[in-house]
């Protein structure tokens, strides 16, 4: 009786005493049920479904080519300013969504967390994925597009676009256990998140040429900005679908490779900052949700 006893309770693990992420991987099962759920309740009595992943894109761009591209022109000062207007666009708005929804994921799913015991990771990093899977779409159309237009890229720009997409999955998942878990005791941070999604789009060559900034801020403050990991991910973006459909007119970011393994160690790092505050925090989350 008592080794059935010791071996019903080995099979349990003392809440707050998980693996972290690593559970995440374990129950894979219950991950993928998360996703399920988050698409499905997402698009739950909407008519146009899974359109929506393409008007939101599509609004953004058609406001910023207006206003930016025919009115200040830059469409005529920049090579193909379409192609790299919507590519930094789609890659901006993953980090985002993935960012917004995951910090807000927690307290979204407050009920399940208070019934059940499960790795609470599961809520931001379902939130990534399913901010990665309303990309996918936005993703082929730029594909199609530079194609079309004779898009040639060699191995290493290919290589550059998974290693940009790798950055901002990781860097908003990192960001999302950061400030779900503490956005579960003090919802200010989840306005403190949409002032940072409300800047981030300007605060990285999206809009405008990398060279306009280069000629305004000090070397110092220009070397912060490339050190942004946002910054280098659109960089590697641009250089892997826009640079190739210029015919090399168009120009691509110094130190390139450089900034975009800084901008990996530095959204890895965020990780794991991002997990140790959330495993520090867990054990108040049923209480406080």
């Amino acid at each position: 009786m008592s080794t059935s006893a010791s071996t019903v309770t080995r099979d349990f693990t003392r809440p707050g005493n998980g693996a972290g992420l690593a559970d995440v991987l374990r129950r894979r099962y219950l991950l993928t049920l998360l996703v399920r759920k988050e698409v499905r309740v997402r698009y739950r009595g909407s008519v146009l479904g899974w359109l929506w992943s393409y008007v939101k894109p599509a609004a953004q761009f058609t406001v910023f080519f207006l206003a930016l591209g025919v009115f200040l022109q830059l469409n005529g000062s920049q090579v193909n300013y379409p192609v790299y207007l919507f590519s930094g666009i789609i890659l901006v708005n993953v980090f985002t969504e993935a960012f917004s929804n995951g910090t807000k994921s927690l307290v979204d799913n407050g009920a399940l967390i208070r019934k059940i015991y499960l790795p609470r990771e599961l809520f931001p990093v379902s939130s990534t994925i399913v901010a990665f899977i309303n990309f996918l779409p936005q993703l082929l159309i730029l594909l199609v597009v530079c194609v079309v237009i004779g898009w040639r890229p060699d191995a290493v720009q290919v290589l550059g676009i998974l290693l940009a997409v790798a950055i901002v999955l990781i860097l908003a998942t990192g960001l999302g256990m950061l400030f779900g878990a503490a956005n579960v005791s003090f919802r200010d941070f989840q306005n403190f998140v949409e002032l940072i999604v409300m800047v981030v789009m300007w605060a990285s060559p999206v809009l405008y040429p990398m060279d306009r900034v280069e000629g305004i801020l000090p070397g110092w403050l220009f070397t912060l900005y490339q050190l942004n990991p946002i910054t280098a991910a659109v960089n590697l973006f641009h250089a892997g679908f826009w640079y190739p459909t210029t015919g090399g007119r168009g120009e691509v970011a110094d130190n390139l490779y450089l900034y975009g393994f800084i901008a990996l160690g530095i959204s890895l790092i965020l990780l794991a900052l991002g997990q140790l505050v959330f495993r520090r925090l867990e054990g108040r989350f049923a209480q406080d949700l």
